[in-house]
């Protein structure tokens, strides 16, 4: 808590980033932004750099709602899931491409009053300087690695030693400061156009994805009129 705002979150640095925007000047937006972008680093099986987002913003007097969910590669048709009884949960016949970083861009274009590149700084520290792993992301992350142990991308990033760091051990995220610091010197454009766009691209035709440039490049978020209902004098 500060002054007459709130940052809430299931790991204090992530927290933390959110306060520092407050103290820098910022509004509600560069805080829940930091704090998004913190969360890549400090809880990163739960909140990746290639994950969605969505987002409901009030200005004071109307609701505005955010859209930057994952859209399905082009090439993806009903056919290709006909036989399942359900979608794939892992894979890359359950990767889409992603929406966070395109979410984080329109946010603050349209709403945030500090530099973008601002808000990545609590997050470059953190993956730099490393941090303690605290003891419910690393129950999220012990669970992950069951999950995800057999992609080899996941266990060199994920597990040093081979396992899911345990409370009060330091992860340090050195290759996720890289490209956190890239999205943010580029607005994002490097992860849809750019270098990152390609190596992305490159990695799912490596490994029997689909996913391509042409995808990142014609991914948007959408601004969309959030769902409403009217309660007696209340909307």
């Amino acid at each position: 808590v500060f002054g007459r705002s709130v940052v809430a979150t299931s790991q204090p640095l992530a927290a933390a980033a959110g306060i520092r925007m407050l103290l820098a000047g910022g509004n509600a937006v560069d805080a829940a932004l930091a704090t998004a972008i913190a969360l890549t680093v400090v809880e990163p099986t739960m909140n990746g750099i290639g994950g969605d987002a969505f987002a409901l913003v009030w200005d004071g007097g109307k609701a505005y709602g955010l859209n930057a969910t994952g859209r399905a590669p082009r090439v993806w048709n009903l056919e290709k899931f006909s036989g399942l009884s359900e979608m794939p949960a892992v894979g890359w016949g359950s990767v889409t491409v992603p929406g966070a970083v395109s979410g984080w861009v329109e946010l603050s274009r349209r709403f945030g009053v500090l530099p973008f590149a601002e808000l990545f700084g609590p997050a470059l520290e953190y993956a730099r300087r490393g941090y303690l792993v605290t003891p419910f992301v690393a129950r999220m992350w012990s669970e992950a690695s069951v999950k995800y142990q057999t992609f080899r991308s996941f266990a060199d990033t994920f597990l040093p030693d081979g396992r899911a760091p345990r409370p009060g051990e330091r992860f340090t995220f050195a290759a996720a400061a890289g490209t956190l610091e890239e999205i943010a010197d580029t607005f994002g454009e490097s992860f849809y156009c750019g270098r990152l766009a390609a190596a992305i691209a490159r990695f799912a035709h490596e490994t029997g994805g689909v996913l391509d440039e042409e995808d990142l490049g014609a991914y948007h978020a959408d601004w969309v009129e959030p769902m409403s209902t009217d309660f007696d004098e209340f909307t």
